[in-house]
């Protein structure tokens, strides 16, 4: 189920009309979150909903067991970790497995191949798989005690409003939330209603507009100038950005309405100085996630600059490996790898941060360019259209222009302009600035919002699929 159809309205509606005297009930609320995610989720597909509650309960029971056997809870933990990762090899990496073996194959001089499974991708698996992963990996380290109430831990694994794109939730902080009586008051639906206007307008207004000029883009197989992919490039970073961060304050807003407080997911990651910033800005919780389960496991920067590096490579070609069953993500993960490790033996962001305002500003736009390049890895179908277009984005000539309205239409190049004007206000400290007087200028907040409201309503661009569902 979309948020941004007219079926969620109706399951939006009918939800919270009833939430607020069923969540008041202590063994009627889990089972109303529960039931109400079913219906959410399996919206796509039954089948999708069974695999969610099988690797569910699975965790749920090896949580226990770790409680209650001790002596192995070693072996309950990795019976947990394989069995997630075994069902995320499966359906989401399994054809791009065999399709490196039966290439392997023929390399050898092989005739025969492997025939590709073609299994349809439940959406969001990895964001849920790695959510239920961290419960049994917080009750192994003694963080958090298990379950007992199935509902609480049905209701946590399933949670709605962002068990399909984000942001991950951890247990130790949604558990407890569930087991007490949510509070809910108008500040908060005031504040959820807010996050959601933001949401929907980024979205409906901002990517999806953006969404088919992009999409055109790299499925045509024609030669394009440097200006042109650049302003292609340029799109597609705001079109994922306002895609991604539009569905998690959605969810953001969701929640407060339902008594419940998720984590930020973005905090205008255009604006940083450096790929450590940007990465501590942008998808906030899988950042933080991969921090906590896999780099600090690994040691960390604990056992000296080689391990450091080791450990960082090792995290961000995970983390792209993560996003896409594809050797255009498994690169653009190696090369965030480079950056980052170039920055931590040069220090070049924090020496530009001293510089003042005008240090902060370009190494803000060094920052955006270089991300912009590497967005090619992320958006291109293969490494021959991301080379392609890199060539062609290095290679610009003196004749090169480009009519950015009769190329890509005035909406979408107005849309470009201002939130590029809104990612400068924030770098710049206007934001902070004008909060000091916005108490003054209430009817400014209003505004932005009824405009941010109408334009919604009548801008909204052609109905897309948000874009992590794919992940």
């Amino acid at each position: 189920m979309l948020f941004n159809s007219l079926v969620f309205v109706v399951f939006f509606l009918c939800f919270f009309s009833a939430w607020p005297y069923v969540s008041q009930v202590k063994w009627l609320r889990c089972w109303v979150i529960f039931g109400a995610s079913l219906i959410f989720y399996g919206w796509w597909s039954v089948w999708f909903v069974l695999l969610l509650l099988g690797t569910g309960l699975f965790d749920f029971l090896a949580a226990l067991a770790i409680q209650r056997w001790p002596k192995y809870s070693r072996v309950m933990l990795c019976g947990s970790l394989i069995t997630n990762l075994g069902v995320l090899a499966i359906f989401k990496y399994l054809d791009f497995f065999i399709a490196n073996l039966n290439s392997g194959f023929s390399i050898l001089g092989f005739t025969g191949s492997i025939p590709y499974a073609h299994l349809i991708l439940p959406v969001g698996i990895s964001f849920y798989t790695f959510q239920s992963m961290s419960y049994t990996i917080d009750v192994y380290r003694g963080h958090l005690k298990p379950a007992t109430n199935l509902g609480e831990y049905l209701a946590f694994v399933s949670m709605f409003p962002q068990l399909v794109a984000g942001p991950i939730v951890r247990a130790v902080d949604m558990l407890p939330a569930l087991a007490a009586a949510p509070k809910m008051s108008p500040e908060g639906r005031w504040s959820g209603f807010q996050w959601m206007v933001h949401g929907y307008f980024k979205k409906m207004v901002i990517a999806d507009n953006l969404a088919p000029i992009v999409d055109g883009a790299f499925a045509s197989n024609a030669a394009h100038s440097s200006g042109f992919w650049w302003c292609i490039i340029i799109m597609f970073a705001f079109q994922i950005y306002c895609d991604f961060s539009g569905y998690s304050d959605i969810a953001r807003g969701l929640g407060e309405w339902m008594g419940y407080r998720f984590p930020v997911n973005f905090n205008h990651p255009y604006t940083a100085v450096g790929f450590r910033d940007f990465w501590s800005r942008w998808h906030m919780s899988l950042s933080t996630w991969f921090r906590d389960y896999v780099y600090f496991p690994l040691g960390g920067n604990r056992r000296g600059v080689l391990r450091t590096h080791i450990n960082l490579w090792i995290v961000m070609l995970i983390s792209g490996f993560w996003h896409g069953a594809s050797w255009t993500f498994v690169l653009w993960g190696a090369v965030h790898a480079a950056l980052l490790s170039f920055e931590q033996g040069t220090n070049w962001a924090d020496k530009l941060r001293k510089i003042g305002w005008f240090g902060q500003v370009a190494g803000a736009v060094v920052t955006f360019v270089i991300v912009c390049f590497t967005w090619v890895l992320f958006r291109a179908e293969s490494l021959t259209q991301a080379s392609t277009i890199l060539y062609a984005m290095c290679t610009p000539s003196l004749s090169d222009g480009i009519d950015l309205v009769s190329q890509f239409g005035t909406l979408p190049v107005v849309l470009v302009v201002l939130i590029m004007l809104r990612e400068a206000y924030f770098l710049t400290g206007m934001n902070q600035l004008l909060a000091k007087n916005l108490d003054k200028f209430n009817y400014a907040r209003s505004l932005s919002l009824a405009t941010a409201i109408v334009a919604t309503i009548f801008l909204r661009g052609p109905g897309q699929s948000f874009v992590y569902f794919q992940f």
